[in-house]
Formats: C-alpha cells, sequence, structure tokens
C-alpha cells in the first residue's frame, strides 16, 4: 500500500522544520554563553550547522532541478510550435489544385487525396513525435515527390538516390521536408522549363546525410529567404545541439543545401 503525504500537509512540515532551524539558530546565539556550558553541546552545534547545510544543499538542488525542467519544457513547447509550422503552406496548395482537378480527371484526384491522406495522418500523427525511423521518412519524402509530380503537367527531372544498408536509424520527423519544399516552391514552380531536384540521402555509421540540389530562376525570390530555413536550423539546435551541420551553397541559377547528422 503506497502512503502518500498530501501537498498541503507537506508545506505545513517544510515550515515547521524551517521555523523550527531558524529558531534553534536565534536560541544558539542569544543563550550562547548559557548553553555553552552544557554537556554536549559542541555536538549539538555540529549536528545544527550539519541539518543547516543539508538543508541549504537541497534547497539549491530543487531550484536547480526546478531550472532545468522549465528549460525542458520550454525547449519541447518551442519545438512543437515549430513542428507545427511544417508543411501548411503545401497542404493548402494541394487542396486547391484538388478542387480544380475533381471534375476534370476525377481518378487522379482519388489518387492524391489518397496520398495526401497519408502525408497529413504522417504530419499529425508521427509528427507529434519525439523520433521515427528513417525509413518512414523516407516513405514521407517520396509520397510528396509523387504528389507533386501528379500535380504538375511538365517535365522535371526528379532523382531520389538512398545509400544505405540500415533505414531503422532513428531520427526527428519531419527533418528534410523544408529543403525539399524549398526546392519545388523556390525551384520548380517558377520554372517553366528544364527544371531539376536531385536528392541523396546517405545512412552509415550512425550518420545521416541528406543533399539536395537544384536550379531555380535567378529573377524570383531568393531560397534562403522565408521562415523554414530558420524554422529547422532552430530545430537541429533544440534536438541536435551538437551533432549537426547545415551547409548552404548558392550560384545564379543551382542552389545545393546539405544536411549532416551524426551520433545516431
Amino acid at each position: 500500500m503506497n502512503f502518500k503525504i498530501p501537498d498541503r500537509k507537506k508545506k505545513i512540515m517544510k515550515r515547521f522544520y524551517t521555523i523550527a532551524l531558524i529558531g534553534i539558530g536565534v536560541i544558539i546565539v542569544v543563550f550562547n554563553d548559557t548553553l555553552g556550558k552544557l554537556e554536549g553541546f559542541v555536538e549539538f552545534i555540529a549536528l545544527y550547522f550539519i541539518l543547516v547545510f543539508v538543508t541549504i544543499a537541497y534547497w539549491l538542488f530543487k531550484q536547480i532541478k526546478s531550472l532545468i525542467r522549465l528549460k525542458n519544457e520550454k525547449a519541447k513547447t518551442e519545438l512543437m510550435h515549430l513542428k507545427s509550422q511544417v508543411n501548411p503552406h503545401f497542404f493548402f496548395n494541394m487542396l486547391n489544385n484538388l478542387y480544380g482537378l475533381v471534375d476534370k480527371d476525377a481518378k487522379k484526384a482519388q489518387e492524391l487525396i489518397l496520398k495526401l491522406s497519408d502525408m497529413m495522418r504522417y504530419s499529425i500523427y508521427d509528427g507529434e513525435k519525439d523520433t521515427v525511423l528513417l525509413s518512414e521518412e523516407i516513405t514521407y519524402l517520396k509520397n510528396y515527390i509523387e504528389l507533386h509530380k501528379m500535380r504538375y503537367h511538365k517535365a522535371i527531372d526528379i532523382q531520389f538516390n538512398i545509400d544505405t544498408n540500415d533505414t531503422d536509424y532513428e531520427i526527428m520527423p519531419l527533418l528534410f521536408i523544408i529543403l525539399l519544399e524549398n526546392a519545388f516552391k523556390h525551384g520548380v514552380e517558377n520554372l517553366r522549363a528544364h527544371a531539376y531536384v536531385h536528392i541523396n540521402l546517405t545512412a552509415h555509421n550512425n550518420e545521416v546525410t541528406f543533399e539536395i540540389k537544384n536550379n531555380f530562376d535567378a529573377i524570383q525570390d531568393d531560397p534562403e529567404t522565408g521562415i523554414g530555413l530558420k524554422n529547422l536550423k532552430r530545430r537541429l539546435e533544440l534536438v541536435y545541439p551538437k551533432n549537426h551541420s547545415v551547409t548552404i551553397s548558392k550560384t545564379d541559377t543551382i542552389y545545393n543545401a546539405t544536411l549532416k547528422i551524426n551520433g545516431l
């Protein structure tokens, strides 16, 4: 049988203990000359100061523990907020496309709806997890690519190369989608012809590397602007503070981003 002291009684006991320590301290100071003549007074003083030291140490420990908990809770809250910002504009755009496609090609619209449903399910449920399998993240990226292939009426050179013997690495969910979204948003959507997106994902020796390269129209907006990339970098800082790197290189028409995570 578990016996748990109510919080109200705990508070009363703590106050009583604190008052007792202070009261004893005051008595020792005021009546030091008289009490000093009593047998065993030195031992009592030693015991009293040990209790005071233990009490102060315990209080400091509780304060530090509380600060760490608050910091972790703040980080988790911030991370959840950042996750909630992933993909909303993509789903909105896809729904708009579906609306116009239903009357024109019902079968294609049904295929899009199924894939979109799978992606939304992953974003909502698996996206809330601390980690997912790398294989699940790869499937999510493939669905995203397939949706875009079905959406556009132009030829796009899309290559997704995977080099790994183990897709059971556990990683933060929705990790690579920002970079993939940027490749389509700033590249494919603004180019009338010869658009390409080349992706290389490698996973070996507890290290995962995601590299993506795409061309873009130099007249259009800069791929490095917007909250997406800032969002990704902040999430990486929170989850992989010393075990990640994001490298970006850009020419007039080619954008290359590499995300590397180690120590998995």
